[in-house]
């Protein structure tokens, strides 16, 4: 199972990413353990702002690309609960937080 994610920054910007262990991966991204990415290692991490699984990589990495293609109002809608596009929607779910 994988799962995309958009994670909200201590400076209130977004960050989107996939992932096969959520938690594993917001440690990274917090500094916790290492392997974060650079952009959230300079902008700090506040937790998930939106987390859906996704049945595959070819699915997960579709839906992140799509996702990081929107505009930020768009994702904030995502994170507030506004539904995938249909194509996603009917494979990808979102993950309670």
């Amino acid at each position: 199972m994988y799962y995309v994610y958009i994670l909200r920054c201590g400076d209130d910007s977004l960050y989107t990413g996939i992932t096969t262990d959520p938690a594993r991966r917001l440690r990274e991204h917090s500094g916790e353990i290492s392997g974060g990415a650079r952009y959230t290692r300079s902008h700090g991490v506040s937790g998930f702002a939106a987390l859906w699984s996704a049945p595959d990589r070819k699915w997960a990495s579709r839906l992140e690309y799509r996702i990081k293609h929107l505009t930020r109002e768009r994702k904030l809608r995502l994170a507030d609960g506004e539904s995938l596009p249909e194509e996603f929607a009917k494979v990808c779910r979102r993950c309670d937080l």
